[in-house]
């Protein structure tokens, strides 16, 4: 069992990592969370979870990482479940929540609360590229 599997809370929601900085991407059941992770894993990142993400407080962030049953797996729709090499635990950089829309090309920053830390939230942008801009927020190229 990896380190923090026995405490924190598990989330409905996929995760994914690049430069030792995860997102945790949110949305009802069918809102796009594998895809926009299957997305970004195909642009570099890494799988932490699909689905389900195992979250607590460690110090002054919020790590993430799967439950054991479903580590290394994720459900590529019309494909089947797919196994790749898992990543984590990470602490999260980012909350995506795919059931809300941006507001405006330049959204006010919005934030989320996760295992009482504050964490900056990014509502869903459907454009082509909003897979590549996750990627580079999370490389450390966040909004200014």
């Amino acid at each position: 069992m990896a380190q923090g599997q026995a405490r924190g809370e598990v989330i409905h929601g996929s995760c994914v990592a690049v430069a030792g900085r995860a997102v945790l991407i949110r949305g009802v059941s069918g809102a796009g969370k594998s895809a926009l992770a299957l997305r970004l894993i195909a642009l570099g990142a890494g799988l932490v979870a699909d689905d389900r993400t195992r979250v607590w407080r460690s110090g002054a962030q919020v790590m993430a990482d799967a439950p054991d049953t479903i580590r290394g797996l994720i459900e590529a729709r019309g494909v089947g479940i797919l196994q790749l090499d898992a990543t984590g635990p990470v602490p999260l950089a980012l909350v995506v929540d795919l059931d809300a829309r941006a507001e405006g090309r330049l959204p006010v920053q919005k934030t989320t609360v996760l295992a009482g830390i504050c964490l900056p939230l990014v509502k869903n942008a459907p454009s082509a590229h909003f897979p590549a801009s996750i990627l580079l927020y999370l490389k450390g190229n966040g909004p200014t």
